[in-house]
């Protein structure tokens, strides 16, 4: 499989590690949107939120409890994060791999695109 992001989290790649554990890693967008702009991913190779399974459950959960503790290592909990899923073509999903976008550290536009 050639996923760039399953590459960083298997060290095949270089990238700006922040977390890891047995089912999520997270690391620095190599294009930064705002002060603060953090991937996470899942360890195993998922497409996209559409191929998540109810055996996944766990593992969305554990998704989600990675962007509190990613707001909190990146100081921007108090003051307010954006955290953006994007899923298929026409949600512009770059990156064949699911990831969750925390980005924060200035205030965000009120329009998305």
């Amino acid at each position: 499989m050639d996923c760039i992001f399953c590459k960083i989290v298997n060290d095949e790649i270089p990238g700006q590690l922040l977390l890891r554990d047995e089912y999520v890693c997270a690391f620095r967008d190599i294009n930064p949107v705002a002060p603060s702009h953090v991937l996470i991913v899942p360890n195993k190779h998922v497409d996209s939120i559409d191929s998540l399974s109810t055996e996944d459950a766990g593992l969305a959960g554990k998704l989600l409890l990675a962007v509190k503790e990613i707001a909190r290592m990146e100081n921007i909990a108090s003051s307010g994060y954006r955290v953006i899923v994007n899923n298929g073509v026409d949600g512009h999903q770059e990156v064949q791999h699911l990831h969750i976008h925390v980005i924060g550290g200035a205030p965000m536009q009120h329009q998305l695109g």
